[in-house]
C-alpha cells in the first residue's frame, strides 16, 4: 500500500479497463456486428475484407447491407463491383434497388448499365420505375395560329416511359417538352382554319405522335392527348389594321412630301415672277431714258415721239374696248 492505495484491488479495475478500451477499438476497427450479419444472411465475406474497406476509407455498411439485399433478390453482384462503384462517387444502394425492381419487372438490366446510368447524375432507380409506371408530362399553354389567323391555345399532356438503353446520353423531359410544343405549333399552323381543330383536336395529336419526337432521348412517347384549347386573339385581323395602319402613315408621308414640293414650286414660281417683274419694272424706267438720249442726240424727233405717245394710247383704248366688250364682262353670270 502506498499513500493509502491498495494497489491489489485497483490493478484489476485498471486492467478490466484496458481490456474494454482495446475491444471497443476492436470493434471499431472491425465491424463484428456487420461482418456476423453477413454471414447469418448467407453472403460470404471475410472480415478482412472488411478490414480492408475501413483502410480504404469505404464505409462497410454501405457495401454489405446493399449486398445483403442483392443476394436474398438473387442478384449476382460481388464486394469489388459495389466498392469500386461507391469509391466513383455513385449511390450503391440505390443502384442495388434498381436492379432489384428490374428482375422482377423482367426488365433486363446489368449491374453495369445500372451504374453507370447513376454515375451519369440521372435517378437510375425512378428510371425503373418509369419503365413499369409511365410518367404523365404536362406541357405548358403553347400558342399556335391557324391559317384563317386565328390563334389557339394548347395545353397538352404527353405519356411517357424511360428507355433504360437511352438513358446515358439522352435528352431529357425539357426536349420531350420542346418537341411537343414544336409540333402543335405547325399542326395548327397547317389548319386551313381554327374550327377544323376545335372539332377534332385528336387530329393534332395524331400529327405530333406520328413525327417521332422521341427520337434521340432517354423516353419513349407512348400518347399525346391535348387537355385544353382555347381561342385567343384573332392575329389576322390585327395584322392586317398594323399594316392598314402602316400603309396610311406611308400615304400620308409621300402626300406631306409631294405638298411639300409643290409649296416649294409654288414660292420658286413666285421668286420667279417678281425677278420677271422686278426686270419689266427696271426696263420701263429706262425708257424715258432712252427716250431722252435718242432725243438729245437727234435720233428721234419730237414729231415721232409725240407718233409713238398716240400709237401707245390708240394701243390701250383698244386693249380697253375689247376688255369692257369681251363675252365674260358681258355675262351676267360669270361664276357659271
Amino acid at each position: 500500500m502506498l499513500f493509502g492505495i491498495d494497489f491489489g484491488i485497483l490493478f484489476p479495475i485498471i486492467l478490466v479497463a484496458l481490456v474494454f478500451i482495446f475491444i471497443s477499438l476492436i470493434m471499431t476497427i472491425i465491424p463484428v456486428g456487420l461482418w456476423i450479419s453477413a454471414l447469418a444472411a448467407g453472403v460470404n465475406i471475410g472480415i478482412f475484407t472488411l478490414i480492408g474497406m475501413r483502410l480504404r476509407r469505404v464505409t462497410p455498411s454501405r457495401i454489405v447491407n446493399p449486398l445483403i439485399k442483392a443476394h436474398k433478390a438473387g442478384i449476382p453482384v460481388t464486394t469489388e463491383k459495389l466498392e469500386a462503384h461507391y469509391l466513383a462517387g455513385g449511390n450503391v444502394d440505390k443502384v442495388v434497388n434498381a436492379l432489384i425492381a428490374a428482375e422482377r419487372a423482367a426488365i433486363p438490366l446489368l449491374f453495369e448499365r445500372a451504374a453507370a446510368i447513376d454515375l451519369a447524375g440521372r435517378d437510375v432507380l425512378e428510371a425503373v420505375q418509369m419503365s413499369v409506371n409511365p410518367k404523365v408530362i404536362e406541357t405548358p399553354v403553347v400558342s399556335a395560329v391557324a391559317k384563317n389567323g386565328i390563334e389557339l391555345k394548347v395545353k397538352a399532356r404527353v405519356t411517357v416511359r424511360a428507355n433504360i438503353d437511352r438513358l446515358v446520353g439522352g435528352a431529357g423531359e425539357e426536349t420531350i417538352i420542346a418537341r411537343v410544343g414544336e409540333g402543335i405549333v405547325t399542326s395548327i399552323g397547317s389548319s386551313q382554319s381554327h374550327e377544323e381543330v376545335l372539332e377534332n383536336p385528336d387530329v393534332v395529336s395524331r400529327t405530333v405522335l406520328s413525327k417521332g419526337l422521341d427520337s434521340g432521348t432517354a423516353f419513349e412517347i407512348l400518347s399525346i392527348d391535348i387537355a385544353d384549347v382555347d381561342v385567343g386573339k384573332n392575329i389576322g385581323a390585327q395584322l392586317q389594321t398594323d399594316q392598314a395602319e402602316a400603309d396610311k402613315r406611308i400615304a400620308q408621308a409621300k402626300a406631306e412630301e409631294r405638298r411639300a414640293m409643290a409649296v416649294a414650286k409654288e414660292q420658286e414660281m413666285v421668286a420667279f415672277v417678281q425677278e420677271m417683274r422686278a426686270k419689266v419694272v427696271k426696263a420701263e424706267a429706262e425708257v424715258p431714258l432712252a427716250f431722252a438720249e435718242a432725243l438729245k442726240e437727234g435720233n428721234l424727233g419730237v414729231m415721232d415721239y409725240y407718233n409713238m405717245q398716240n400709237i401707245l394710247a390708240d394701243t390701250n383704248m383698244r386693249k380697253n374696248i375689247a376688255r369692257s366688250t369681251s363675252p365674260e364682262q358681258n355675262d351676267p353670270n360669270p361664276n357659271k
